[in-house]
């Protein structure tokens, strides 16, 4: 009554790394894929527990029990293993939300098999590291701003790749505020859409997290803003981040506003992170040739469209995914270096708009879904108040 596997896997592993990335693939990819491979198929009722794996102590989490509203988190002890090979344990401090965690709560993308603990984003001290982690040491303050899912814990047990030792000028909740915020700005303005000096730039959510970053940073680069909101109050934080102008619903449409705004021509390029509410009013909005950058959907997902309607404009329409510009390390440093220095600059800033304990991370997601938060939102595990 068993069945047994094997798998075998052949590849080239960067220079010097060779031992790091054997351990990683067979310890870490293997183990996960197994793991996954034992949730979907399910257990035997007869099947005994697995036992607790040596040296594994508790903390607190939080774990969707199923895809959902805020009311499938719950706060759970959850076991966070000792470090394997090319692993680390994490004693977080701080954790970022962010919409990608609504999305992988409600499986709209589908990045956890529940139950399962959400979150990409968290700062804290190293406490142990596994076998073949050279950058990083016991005591080190890092952060991480990568998939996959896990961040909603008080310590954390993980691949050690991605996670970036952070500088002493960067204080946990800073880094936890700023690092996948920061890094999606970054991309956005230097790789997807190469934001040039004298560009007009249309920027949704101009007072939420990324996009009070798109605001400040596209400013610092020498473009004209317009933000667009939908309130009053957060029309003011747009300003006060540094948008040049904001367009909010009214008797106009928003793309007569631009337009107005602009002499007739339209924006150069649009960050939209809304999708379904105003796609077809950014479109409209954008100049000949411009282009419009489609990164989130918090309205609801942009639907089918006939990509030859935007001939009429030489429309470009980009739809980029985080983890292509998050994959390396390399990637990683170079968006974390760029995003301290603008920091350091006074290109950008922090703000940290709310903050809830970790337990209390359904009523986080709620506020952000209902567009009732400003800035950035951290999760505060209980004793690192």
């Amino acid at each position: 009554n068993r069945t047994f596997w094997r798998w075998h896997s052949k590849f080239n592993a960067p220079r010097g790394r060779e031992a790091e990335m054997r351990a990683l693939v067979a310890e870490g990819v293997y183990r996960a894929g197994f793991e996954g491979a034992r949730a979907f198929l399910g257990t035997a009722p007869s099947a005994p527990e697995a036992p607790v794996q040596e040296g594994a102590i508790q903390a607190k989490a939080i774990v969707a029990r199923r895809h959902g509203g805020p009311e499938v988190l719950a706060y759970e002890d959850v076991p966070a293993p000792r470090p394997g090979p090319g692993e680390v344990r994490i004693r977080q401090t701080a954790i970022g939300v962010n919409y990608i965690d609504v999305y992988t709560r409600t499986g709209y993308f589908n990045l956890i098999q529940p139950p399962a603990v959400p979150g990409m984003e968290a700062a804290g001290v190293v406490t142990e590291t596994g076998r073949g982690v050279e950058h990083l040491k016991e005591g080190d303050r890092v952060v991480y701003a990568c998939a996959p899912p896990g961040a909603y814990a008080s310590i954390r047990t993980m691949l050690a790749d991605l996670v970036v030792p952070l500088p002493r000028t960067i204080d946990d909740r800073t880094a936890a505020a700023m690092a996948l915020k920061g890094i999606t700005a970054y991309f956005l303005l230097n790789k997807v859409h190469r934001l040039e000096r004298g560009e007009t730039a249309l920027i949704f959510a101009p007072a939420g997290g990324v996009g009070r970053i798109l605001v400040q940073w596209a400013r610092a680069m020498g473009a004209t803003v317009i933000g667009a909101t939908s309130s009053p109050d957060k029309a003011r934080a747009a300003r006060e981040a540094g948008a040049h102008h904001v367009v909010k619903p009214g008797e106009r449409s928003l793309e007569d506003q631009v337009r107005a705004l602009t002499d007739g021509r339209g924006a150069d390029v649009a960050f939209d992170a809304v999708g379904r509410d105003t796609f077809d009013h950014t479109v409209a909005a954008l100049k000949p040739t411009g282009h419009l950058v489609s990164f989130g959907q918090a309205s609801g997902d942009i639907g089918m469209r006939n990509v030859s309607a935007f001939a009429g404009t030489s429309l470009t329409l980009s739809r980029p995914n985080y983890g292509h510009y998050t994959d390396t390390r390399a990637k990683v440093t170079e968006a974390l270096d760029a995003v301290w220095a603008a920091l350091a600059s006074g290109a950008i800033s922090a703000h940290v708009g709310q903050t809830f304990p970790l337990a209390r991370a359904a009523e986080a997601h709620r506020a952000l879904e209902d567009r009732q938060t400003q800035g950035s939102t951290l999760l505060i595990p209980e004793g690192t108040e």
